[in-house]
């Protein structure tokens, strides 16, 4: 079969937004159909339904201060600092040692320049340092102990970041050497796009990877072109699950050039997924790829293999939390190359 991207499917989604959302109302809701267009940017799209806090932050920091580095920064930020979130930031699950790692990256669409840390230890906000990255460096990425050094030349604090609950469910991981169970609680990832009123794309990446991961193992979020990509001229893209399986493809990069050559963006997410999964040797739910995606115009997409992969989206009009369309093999061997 061809490895190349379906480019015959060129019907653009449109629509409101859901009815009945406003102000800050959450709704649920099940999206077997497409995802409908936003009624109008800016528009924030994240992983999970803990971005929807995060979105919401963002889209208040963005009106208030008019930068939507600002706004990615403080909305990955609110996750990174919820204790109980054992994915992200402080209370993430530690690794195999017992250290909690963190990654995260950043990235400006009109500039097209980005900023990313991974293996840092002790650092609370490390998208915050990754923006530092971008904007105070002449480099993309730093990891570990330089990342480190580089965030307290910066002004930034030490925090601890094992919790003791945490470090009471590492001490009996230890004694059973059991994989966790990949979900929303565990080996997940905050990932934001955002689109301002003008049509500028802007994204970051923020987690603590996998749950008692290899010392030293940094995944896919803060690998540009795989747990995050924009293209001022097309839109962005995101990734959450298993970071080697994301990795292996540059898939968030491979979602964003879909677009470029016509696709929507759930067109695209789907196109991604299909492609990984005939090339590769796992069945599509082994692979635990999920993917958010939202083109220049606001029109956003997800989609992944993982069944209950949820992800938030937030416009002036309020904010939603949708569980994205779930890829079987069945489904993508009876689609055929669409």
């Amino acid at each position: 079969m061809s490895d190349s991207l379906p480019l015959s499917r060129r019907h653009f989604l449109a629509g409101s937004a859901a009815s009945g959302i406003a102000g800050t109302a959450l709704a649920t809701q099940s999206t077997d159909a497409s995802p409908q267009l936003p009624a109008a940017r800016p528009t924030f799209i994240s992983t999970w339904r803990f971005g929807a806090p995060a979105n919401e932050l963002a889209l208040k920091t963005y009106q208030e201060q008019g930068s939507m580095l600002d706004a990615i920064e403080k909305g990955i930020g609110l996750v990174e600092a919820d204790v109980s979130n054992a994915s992200v930031g402080i209370g993430g699950i530690p690794n195999a040692e017992g250290v909690v790692q963190v990654d995260a990256c950043i990235m400006s669409g009109p500039d097209h320049d980005a900023g990313s840390v991974a293996g840092v230890e002790d650092i609370l906000h490390p998208i915050s340092v990754a923006r530092k990255v971008m904007e105070e460096t002449r480099h993309v990425m730093l990891v570990g102990d330089g990342a480190k050094s580089f965030a307290l030349d910066q002004g930034y604090s030490t925090t601890p970041l094992l919790t003791d609950s945490q470090k009471t469910k590492w001490e009996k991981w230890k004694e059973k050497q059991s994989v966790p169970e990949i979900d929303e609680q565990n080996h997940d990832t905050i990932a934001m796009i955002g689109v301002d009123s003008e049509g500028n794309v802007f994204g970051g990446c923020s987690t603590s990877g996998w749950g008692y991961k290899v010392p030293g193992r940094v995944g896919d979020s803060p690998i540009i072109g795989s747990g995050l990509y924009v293209d001022n001229e097309v839109g962005g893209a995101g990734a959450t699950g298993i970071g080697e399986n994301v990795m292996r493809y540059c898939a968030s990069f491979m979602i964003v050039e879909a677009m470029r050559q016509g696709l929507s963006p759930q067109e695209a997410c789907e196109a991604t997924i299909e492609r990984i999964v005939r090339k590769d040797s796992k069945n599509a739910e082994e692979l635990a790829i999920n993917f958010i995606a939202v083109n220049r115009d606001g029109e956003i997409g997800a989609a992944g293999t993982s069944k209950g992969f949820q992800y938030s989206v937030t416009t002036a009009q309020g904010t939603r939390v949708d569980n994205a369309k779930a890829l079987t093999d069945a489904e993508i061997i009876e689609g055929g190359n669409r």
